[in-house]
C-alpha cells in the first residue's frame, strides 16, 4: 500500500491560469471620491485614480481565496493503492510416514547424524513456505494414519504442527500406506470450489498394516479428483535402524557419540507407489540423498503451479476541506478588514 496525492479533477487546475485577469478586474481603479472639498486641487488629488498600499493586500487575499476555492474543486486527495493476489489455489495433502524405518540414518553424511525423516521434515518445511498461496494439510502415518492438520492457509501453524512430530509418536506401528492415503483424498474431497487436488506422498516401507491396501486407496484418489505423487527414500541396499528413543525421536548415542545399530533394514519395494502414481494420474519418484528429495519437491512445485492474478485498488482520503476552509477564513478576513480598518469612504 502507498499513499499518493492526487486530484481527482485536475482539469479544473487550468482555471488557474485566468487569475492574472481576475486580478486585472479587481484592481482597475474604483469610482471618484463623492466628498466636497475647499480647493480644487485637493479634490483632485483626492478623486485621482490611485490605491492605497492596503489596497494591495486586499487584493492579494482575494486571489488567494479563489486560488484556493479553485484547488478545493480540483479535489486534492490522497490514494492508497492496494494490491491483492487472486488466486484459486492448489489444495495439496502431505502424507508423511512416521515408522520406525524412517529413523534410518542413510541420506545424509556420516557426521551429520540426520535420520530419514529429519531430511524429509526440512524438504518438506521448505516445500511450504514456497507456495503461500496453496491451502495445505498434513497426515502422518505409521500403523494407522494422524491427522497433523487439516488444509490450511495458516502455513505457520502448518509448520508448527510439522515440527511438534515423530517417529514413535504414533503407538501402533508399521506401514499403513493405504489408509493414510485415503484418508488425504477424503480430505480434498471434503473442501469445495478446489481447482486442483493433489497427494503427495513419502515414505520408506512397504504397506504392512491398515485396512485398505494402497491400489484401491490410489483409484479411491483418483475418483475424487485427486493427483498422487509418491516418493520412495532410502539407499538400495540393507541398513541398520539405529537406537533412538520413541518418546522424543531423538537418537541414543553411545559414549564416544556414535550411532547405536539395531535390527537391519531390507530395501522396500516401491513399485507399488509406481503404480499409484500411475493409476491417479501422477508420478513416481526415487530419493536416496537430501540434494535428490529437495530437487523432487521442487519438481513437483513447478508441476503444480497456482495461477496467481493481481488486483489493484485504491481506498481515497479526500482533502478538499483544507483548501475550502482556509479560502473561507481568508475570505472571512478580508470582509471583516473592507469592513472595519479599512472600510473605503465613499
Amino acid at each position: 500500500m502507498t499513499g499518493e496525492f492526487e486530484f481527482q479533477f485536475p482539469w479544473v487546475l487550468a482555471l488557474l491560469g485566468l487569475l492574472p485577469v481576475y486580478a486585472l478586474l479587481l484592481g482597475k481603479h474604483g469610482r471618484l471620491s463623492a466628498l466636497t472639498f475647499s480647493s480644487a486641487e485637493i479634490a483632485r488629488a483626492a478623486g485621482a485614480k490611485a490605491r492605497a498600499a492596503i489596497g494591495r493586500l486586499l487584493l492579494f487575499l482575494r486571489l488567494l481565496v479563489v486560488a484556493l476555492g479553485i484547488g478545493a474543486l480540483a479535489a486534492p486527495r490522497l490514494a492508497n493503492y492496494h494490491v491483492e493476489t487472486e488466486t484459486p489455489g492448489i489444495d495439496i495433502m502431505l502424507v508423511l510416514d512416521l515408522s520406525w524405518s524412517m529413523m534410518a540414518v542413510d541420506m545424509g553424511r556420516p557426521s551429520e547424524k540426520l535420520s530419514r525423516y529429519a531430511i524429509a521434515s526440512g524438504v518438506l518445511k521448505s516445500f511450504i513456505q514456497e507456495r503461500p498461496n496453496d491451502r495445505i494439510g498434513l497426515i502422518a502415518f505409521s500403523g494407522v494414519p494422524y491427522l497433523a492438520s487439516p488444509l490450511t492457509l495458516n502455513h505457520d501453524w502448518l509448520i508448527d504442527n510439522l515440527e511438534r512430530l515423530h517417529v514413535g509418536l504414533i503407538g501402533d506401528l508399521g506401514t499403513a500406506i493405504g489408509d493414510a492415503v485415503a484418508v488425504g483424498a477424503k480430505r480434498l474431497k471434503a473442501v469445495p470450489n478446489s481447482k486442483s487436488r493433489v497427494i503427495i506422498l513419502l515414505t520408506d516401507g512397504d504397506n504392512n498394516a491398515g485396512k485398505i491396501d494402497p491400489l484401491p486407496a490410489a483409484q479411491l484418489a483418483a475418483a475424487l479428483g485427486a493427483r498422487i505423487y509418491t516418493i520412495g527414500i532410502g539407499v538400495e541396499q540393507p541398513c541398520n535402524l539405529p537406537a533412538f528413543e520413541p518418546a522424543t525421536g531423538k537418537l541414543k548415542l553411545d559414549p564416544n557419540g556414535n550411532i547405536i545399530p539395531t535390527i537391519l533394514l531390507q530395501p522396500a519395494n516401491y513399485a507399488v507407489l509406481g503404480q499409484m502414481a500411475a493409476l491417479s494420474g501422477g508420478h513416481f519418484y526415487r530419493a536416496t540423498s537430501q540434494r535428490e528429495l529437495q530437487s523432487i519437491y521442487s519438481q513437483i512445485d513447478h508441476l503444480e503451479k497456482s495461477e496467481v492474478k493481481l488486483r489493484r485498488f485504491a481506498t481515497y482520503q479526500p482533502l478538499y476541506p483544507w483548501p475550502l476552509g482556509a479560502a473561507l477564513a481568508l475570505l472571512a478576513l478580508e470582509l471583516v478588514l473592507r469592513s472595519t480598518k479599512y472600510r473605503r469612504v465613499p
